[in-house]
């Protein structure tokens, strides 16, 4: 390889980690909950800080422990949801197709809202 790919390879990688960095501590929230929805429609909400186990509809199971939910049970045949690594960051969700069921991670905090109005 000539000098130059080294350099293009360099920066490509250094490009890539900087990503990466960036999107692992963008990902963390203090507070942060997790919304379950089934079908489409809002089934409930709960604190990512509070270590529960929750049932949805007699299907499916999940528990929050350590600020990260997993589904434990699911009657679905394939059993992806089940299988599937905790989550833990805002954006990231388990989905049970079978079921309809939805589990995601929400940020709580205000970064949303609108600061100010100009005309």
């Amino acid at each position: 390889m000539k000098k130059n790919d080294w350099l293009l390879a360099a920066g490509i990688t250094g490009l890539a980690l900087m990503i990466l960095s960036f999107q692992i501590l963008t990902g963390k929230t203090d507070h942060a909950q997790v919304v379950v929805s089934i079908d489409g429609n809002p089934y409930g909400t709960y604190d990512l800080n509070t270590d529960q186990t929750v049932n949805i509809n007699e299907s499916n199971q999940i528990r929050i422990q350590d600020r990260t939910v997993r589904m434990i049970e699911a009657d679905c045949p394939d059993q992806i949801c089940v299988n599937h690594l905790a989550i833990s960051r805002d954006g990231e969700s388990i989905i049970c197709l079978p079921n309809k069921v939805v589990i995601a991670i929400e940020a709580d905090d205000t970064r949303n809202e609108i600061d100010s109005i100009s005309r």
